[in-house]
């Protein structure tokens, strides 16, 4: 049990208990499971006039969520655990639970439960920002998440090279850029923003893939924007009940424009539905000794296959309009999955060089994929 020196300030909230799982369910993906400062494992609860402002962060990314299907009955402010409150309310089968909290605990009733969680000083809990001002950049919520959700699969989750393992963005004009590369492929693509940056905007900044991600867990319908604002090296984005701040990644990204090919000759368009079943077929016999799947070009048909030297062998044909040179490519078959998952259109165009070049993949001029090949020996 936690000792104080002081009391708690009190306070007391009836929520509205979907959403406040639905808040909980964005701010528990912040606060850290581990980290050798207990406090940051919790969630700051602060009860106003008409709302309830819960936060949660890691010191690198962090989320201010405000709640308004609540009434307030005592302002006041309490920090306790945020996994040990999430399961509390995800578990609750009630349409309302009321959170008091005083003498450093934090109680929460529904019509047939009781619990009683210890929290910490209020006092302690790190500043986590809200939105104020104007934006300097807006986008609509879903042209961003479908942006994301392009690229952000291709960021490096464990590099020294701390550039990528966050998300270029380019701003140019009204047009947005993301990039994301681990080394081994580079997913591209670019969204519409709803105006042109106001004021004096960075070309260029790389934004860490946890606070991507973040972006796209948030609810929202077709018409909600996203409000950018950079503050010094931070990055603030808000978006209707949600505001979400971050650190930048510092470095520089690769020059990604120079591994992008534009002299392949070997053109085609493909069905994406066709060609992802064809490369998940095939890869079902691969593993980790055989380590990818094997495109074969040649006229009239492309053959995805694969083989495990104790399992097996694969072969998928799929019949394409193509009558130039034969080649046989190597592929890593996840990362080829990856990119044909997040492909809307019904058709995309593989173009392909001698088979120790890149793979690229294009949708239309929203998105490109270049994707390193592999030797299957």
């Amino acid at each position: 049990m936690w000792r104080f020196n002081q009391r708690f300030t009190i306070m007391k909230a009836n929520f509205n208990r979907a959403a406040l799982a639905e808040a909980l369910g964005l701010l528990t993906s912040v606060a850290p499971s581990r980290t050798p400062k207990p406090i940051l494992r919790c969630v700051q609860i602060t009860a106003e006039d008409k709302e309830v402002r819960i936060c949660a962060t890691d010191l690198e990314v962090g989320i201010n969520y405000s709640i308004s299907e609540v009434q307030v009955d005592k302002a006041g402010e309490v920090i306790v655990p945020a996994d040990r409150l999430a399961a509390i309310v995800r578990e609750s089968v009630d349409e309302v639970l009321v959170l008091e909290a005083s003498d450093g605990k934090c109680e929460i009733r529904g019509a047939d439960s009781h619990f009683t969680v210890y929290g910490q000083e209020p006092g302690q809990y790190p500043v986590v920002p809200g939105f104020e001002g104007d934006a300097e950049i807006e986008i609509g919520l879903s042209n961003l998440q479908a942006g994301i959700e392009q690229c952000l699969f291709a960021t490096a989750k464990e590099s020294s090279r701390y550039a990528i393992n966050g998300v270029l963005w380019e701003i140019k004009g009204k047009k947005l850029i993301m990039v994301a590369t681990d080394g081994r492929r580079l997913a591209r693509c670019q969204v519409n923003l709803t105006s042109a940056p106001k004021g004096d905007v960075p070309e260029n900044l790389i934004v860490p893939g946890k606070a991507m991600g973040l972006l796209d867990k948030i609810g929202g319908n077709e018409k909600d924007v996203v409000a950018v604002k950079l503050l010094d090296n931070q990055i603030l984005m808000s978006c209707a009940n949600v505001v979400i701040s971050s650190n930048l990644v510092e470095g520089n990204f690769p020059k990604y424009e120079d591994i992008i090919p534009t002299d392949y000759t070997k053109k085609l368009t493909l069905s994406t539905e066709a060609a992802l079943s064809a490369a998940r077929r095939a890869s079902l016999l691969a593993n980790e000794e055989s380590k990818g799947i094997q495109l074969a070009l040649e006229a009239g048909k492309i053959v995805f296959s694969g083989r495990a030297p104790e399992t097996g062998d694969a072969q998928v044909d799929m019949a394409i309009d193509y009558k130039g040179e034969p080649i046989n490519i190597g592929f890593n078959p996840q990362f080829f999955i990856d990119a044909l998952r997040v492909i809307r259109a019904a058709d995309f165009e593989l173009e392909l060089g001698d088979p120790d070049r890149p793979g690229l993949l294009k949708s239309g001029k929203d998105f490109l994929y270049v994707l390193m090949p592999i030797n299957l020996g």
